[in-house]
């Protein structure tokens, strides 16, 4: 009897208790640090280098000395997202496919320029790419090839501490993938070449190329790793970050405000042409 009334009487509406708090709360509070953390600052940036101009933002843009810093800029960080795109993907193939001693170790290193100061990285570089450095010595000295204070130089010290995006990227959605898939395609008679480039390949192709767009982003703006090796010669090896720094030493606020611009529009058009071909990739395969 008591059993039926219960379930005869109104249907009580148990509201759900979730562990993080609800929807306008979470919003609201993401919201709020989105704008102090991030938009505000940018608002600031915007507004600082509007202070000089357009006649003098060109005129600064046109300068010689920004204009061969920026292309040196550009070209390192190409250089650095090209190795990365195969070193990154390699190591992560790696760490998905085998097993072998010192696999956790290899995995730990992989997030050390992640935690390292780009200081202490850029000094490490120096110091072992110098004339009389360990790899310096052997470059210069018997292959003729000057790495310090070279455009290979602040190539290599974007590449260290960049490779890190491309591997974290990659890595999970390589881990996805069951070996189920490409067993079947190997019973079809699809050689590894054939599996990888058609079967693979385009699983990953969205996070790999995410994880090479945000390298190349982090290049464009990296200062502590590359100042040490760069030497900072003029028109030679002076990075765009390294400008804006001098400029902000000299009081320069509006120009260094409009160099950071110009690296933050550089930075912005690529992650928004990444997720454009991203969003084409995945209407391509779902027409698939």
């Amino acid at each position: 009897m008591t059993a039926v009334a219960i379930h005869a009487g109104p249907a009580r509406r148990v509201k759900a208790r979730r562990v993080l708090p609800g929807f306008g709360l979470a919003m609201g509070g993401t919201l709020l640090y989105l704008a102090i953390i991030v938009l505000l600052p940018l608002a600031a940036l915007l507004l600082k280098s509007a202070e000089i101009g357009p006649e003098g933002f060109l005129r600064l843009l046109a300068s010689p000395r920004v204009l061969a810093s920026l292309q040196l800029t550009v070209s390192a960080a190409a250089l650095a997202t090209l190795f990365n795109a195969g070193y990154g993907l390699l190591m992560a193939w790696i760490l998905v496919r085998y097993e072998f001693p010192g696999k956790r170790i290899l995995d730990a290193l992989i997030d050390l320029p992640f935690a390292l100061p780009t200081a202490v990285a850029g000094i490490a570089l120096t110091a072992l790419y110098a004339q009389n450095g360990w790899y310096g010595q052997i470059l210069e000295g018997e292959a003729g090839i000057k790495v310090a204070y070279t455009i290979i130089g602040v190539a290599i010290a974007m590449a260290f501490t960049s490779v890190p995006f491309v591997v974290r990227t990659v890595q999970p959605v390589l881990e996805d993938i069951q070996p189920d898939v490409e067993e079947a395609a190997a019973t079809l008679g699809a050689y590894r070449g054939a599996i990888f480039r058609k079967v693979v390949f385009p699983a990953i192709f969205p996070a790999y190329l995410t994880g090479c767009a945000l390298a190349f982003a982090r290049s464009l703006g990296e200062f502590g790793a590359v100042i040490f090796i760069a030497g900072n010669l003029p028109f030679k090896t002076e990075i765009a970050a390294l400008l804006i720094f001098i400029r902000l030493e000299e009081y320069d606020y509006p120009a260094a405000a409009a160099l950071a611009v110009v690296l933050l529009a550089g930075a912005f058009c690529i992650l928004l042409v990444t997720n454009a071909i991203q969003a084409w990739h995945m209407r391509y395969r779902m027409k698939g």
